[in-house]
């Protein structure tokens, strides 16, 4: 099977849309290969309400939002992970709402120079959460999720009146998920998919495209996106025993049906799977900092 992607999505930039009974969502106007249509910004409650990834520093969004949240008060901005199209506009949002920021950690540098800068360097939330954290208000709960892979800091929220979870983008609707090391853990993004199976959510917003519905199709959206990962693991392996050491090789074979501006994140990804085969004990490299450059074996070759 192959991952059943939902790429369809009715929107107009700027405008909130009521999705659900609790949930309202804005898209700002930063389409991308990695952003998708742009950025979905989930407004949460009714009165006393959370704001999930305000997304980026635009103006046009920052007054879409306030116009969305007229005569409202918020009362959290939430943020799933520090990258450039989820947490530029946090701080400011927050200090014209007089309320804090909310995020596992601030946001790292990571090796996606590889693929443009995306990092938040500058987020730093006011309040750190973790798992076990409970985020509420009038009508609405929110439990904190740590799902670690895309990068070290990513966090889920799950909605437990509607049994929904804002996924962030450790699962996406419309694409895979760069992991892109050394903030993003292959290993870690796998257990963390088992962690949000395990919760069997009825539905997935994630911050980018449309929802998952469903609770039968959330599963197997889920077992799909890890088989997908799988698949890929194995053709690394089928490549290495073929011989190729390299790769920016094995991607151009691989990914020859993606579009080739996301080649330089299906590298980072290949090399996130690399670095879990060289911690199994199955793959080496000469590198003591493995990057997308290096020269990788099977152990068996190098015996």
């Amino acid at each position: 099977m192959a991952i059943p992607y939902v790429r369809g999505i009715e929107f107009e930039y700027g405008r909130v849309d009521q999705v659900s009974p609790l949930v309202r969502r804005v898209i700002a106007n930063n389409p991308g290969p990695f952003t998708y249509m742009g950025t979905g910004v989930y407004i949460i409650g009714k009165g006393d309400v959370a704001v999930i990834d305000p997304g980026p520093m635009q103006d046009d969004h920052f007054e879409a939002l306030k116009a969305a949240l007229a005569g409202e008060r918020v009362t959290h901005v939430l943020v799933t992970h520090g990258h450039s199209d989820h947490s530029p506009l946090a701080a400011p949002l927050a200090a014209w709402a007089g309320c804090k920021t909310y995020s596992l950690y601030r946001g790292i540098h990571t090796a996606k120079d590889e693929l443009g800068s995306e990092d938040d360097l500058s987020f730093v939330p006011d309040i750190e959460i973790g798992d076990g954290a409970v985020i509420s208000g009038p009508g609405w709960t929110l439990d904190v999720i740590e799902t670690p892979g895309h990068t070290a800091n990513h966090i889920c929220f799950g909605l437990r009146e509607e049994n929904a979870c804002f996924s962030g983008d450790h699962i996406m609707g419309w694409s895979t998920t760069v992991v892109a090391p050394p903030d993003g853990n292959m290993g870690d993004y796998m257990r963390s998919l088992e962690k949000i199976a395990a919760r069997g959510f009825d539905i997935l917003w994630p911050t980018h495209g449309d929802a998952v519905r469903g609770k039968a199709f959330v599963a197997e959206f889920i077992s799909e996106y890890a088989a997908h990962r799988r698949a890929r693991e194995a053709a690394i392996l089928a490549e290495l025993r073929g011989g190729e050491t390299s790769i920016p090789a094995m991607v151009t074979r691989m990914y020859k049906d993606v579009d080739q501006r996301l080649h330089p994140a299906a590298a980072m990804s290949v090399l996130g799977h690399m670095l879990d085969l060289i911690e199994r004990g199955l793959v080496v490299t000469p590198d003591a900092a493995p990057t997308p450059r290096s020269k990788f074996d099977l152990v068996a070759q190098r015996a």
